[in-house]
């Protein structure tokens, strides 16, 4: 074993044979697991395992695993209890899945990231081998543990009066996949405690619980330490400008990607500046929360701020009503603020389907979901003047009002994925517009229905859309 002493209450043992982390004991405690050692996935297995000093105090253990395309570093700073990592890879892992997760002792750390939501303990398997239900009707996922990207620079597992911290500061996800609102497991209780960080689909640091470390870790220092593929600053440049367009009572993100690398951003007063980019032509998408309005193209150079504005290109019909938010998220609609955290059978979640009437309903009253096998329809009763007994447009799949029924808009594009039962709301942002004729409409009081084309498997497993907000639009009464 590679030994290693940080002098600031952390030591930690490294395997020389596969480079696992077999060790991790602060201020003499172990907190390593007992079942399986910390490292990539399920380890890089037969490795070749090098620790060197370097400028006299900087303690690097470079592993170069012998079977897959990933070189793993472990960095260690005089005086400073934390684990300073790189991961450099070449090509594709199997099961296609990069990631790099603490096998903590759960005894010691019982906690895990959002509380008891990824905690399995006596619990049953209900819908594949990563979902459960505990007797009290409650669920558990460790997908339920996961956070958006561009909030996620620092999640951690705790204990009495401890706690380790997984950071991912600056431009951590740059070769990362899946924006900035992808979201991944960050931990899971079982008989280990797991922290994760999921790269495709980090710093660990133990210290007293207190306060959480900032996620402003300064990692500029692995510039000196020969580690491949890391690009300092000083290669790299910023995208800054204005973002117009998005109400101020929504997020604003400005998002750059091509097909090496991404970065993000929020704008604060409209006015935004990117992380530090490598060079090169970029995809530019500036968002409304999460719903994209606009897209354009930038080319970063290096040793230059460049600048580009940004402006929302979302219409602004009239509407009769609208139910939601158009902004790529569902939270403000029934079981929207919980479907993140558990299971929608879960007894904490409210009814599926309902009635929304149009003037006295809250978008509270709307579903967020709507399922082909289970919860029934949803419904909207609104009321027209008669100046509003036109053609009209609006709606989500199926939709009907009166004896009118739209057209099947076609599958949209299936994600090779479960979603929300596994706390995930986002698809690929479809938008579905029908042409309403005045013949379905009358004067006085109207109902749409939506329902669900499609099949599926049963209950929360049949074919599903997410809601992000409905709307009918034509003329207003007069």
């Amino acid at each position: 074993m590679w030994q290693v002493d940080t002098n600031g209450g952390l030591q930690f043992e490294v395997n020389r044979s596969n480079g696992d982390v077999s060790s991790l004991v602060f201020n003499g405690v172990e907190y390593q697991g007992t079942s399986k050692a910390s490292g990539i996935n399920s380890g890089l297995g037969t490795s070749q395992v090098s620790a060197e000093t370097t400028s006299d105090k900087y303690i690097k253990i470079t592993v170069k695993a012998n079977s897959l395309p990933i070189t793993q570093y472990y960095v260690a700073k005089p005086d400073d209890p934390t684990i300073y990592m790189g991961t450099y890879i070449t090509g594709e892992v199997d099961p296609g899945e990069l990631r790099w997760f603490a096998r903590l002792r759960q005894s010691i750390l019982p906690t895990g990231v959002h509380g008891d939501v990824g905690n399995t303990i006596g619990s049953t398997a209900f819908e594949g081998s990563d979902t459960f239900r505990c007797s009290n009707g409650q669920t558990r996922c460790k997908m339920y543990t996961s956070d958006r990207f561009i909030d996620d620079q620092i999640h951690g597992v705790s204990g009495s009066n401890v706690a380790v911290w997984m950071i991912m500061p600056g431009t951590v996800y740059e070769t990362s996949a899946g924006g900035p609102f992808m979201r991944d497991i960050n931990s899971q209780t079982s008989s280990d405690q797991e922290l994760y960080w999921y790269m495709n689909s980090g710093h660990v640091r133990t210290e007293p619980k207190g306060d959480q470390p900032s996620a402003d870790l300064d990692t500029s220092f692995f510039g000196s330490l020969s580690i491949q593929g890391y690009v300092p600053a000083a290669q790299r440049s910023t995208v800054s400008g204005s973002a117009s367009g998005v109400p101020t009572e929504f997020e604003t993100v400005v998002h750059w990607y091509n097909d090496k690398s991404q970065y993000w951003t929020k704008a604060s007063n409209g006015a935004f500046k990117s992380p530090v980019m490598k060079p090169g032509t970029y995809t530019m998408k500036l968002y409304k929360g999460e719903f994209e309005v606009t897209k354009d193209t930038v080319t970063v150079t290096t040793g230059s701020d460049t600048k580009k504005d940004v402006a929302s290109a979302e219409p602004n019909p009239s509407v009769v009503w609208r139910i939601g938010n158009f902004d790529g998220k569902p939270l403000e609609l029934k079981n929207g603020d919980k479907i993140e955290r558990m299971h929608p059978s879960d007894t904490r979640m409210g009814t599926w389907g309902g009635t929304y009437t149009v003037g006295q309903s809250s978008a509270r009253d709307f579903p967020m979901a709507l399922f082909s096998k289970v919860g029934g329809t949803a419904t909207v009763n609104f009321n027209l003047a008669s100046n509003q007994v036109r053609d009209l447009t609006g709606g989500r799949p199926s939709v009907a009002i009166g004896s009118w029924t739209g057209k099947d808009p076609g599958a949209p594009t299936l994600i090779d994925s479960r979603g929300v039962t596994r706390g995930a709301y986002r698809g690929y942002g479809e938008v579905y517009n029908w042409t309403v004729p005045a013949s379905a409409l009358k004067t006085g009081q109207n109902t749409l229905t939506l329902g669900v084309y499609g099949s599926g498997d049963s209950k929360f497993l049949s074919a599903n859309y997410i809601v992000d907000a409905v709307d009918l639009q034509g003329p207003t009464a007069s």
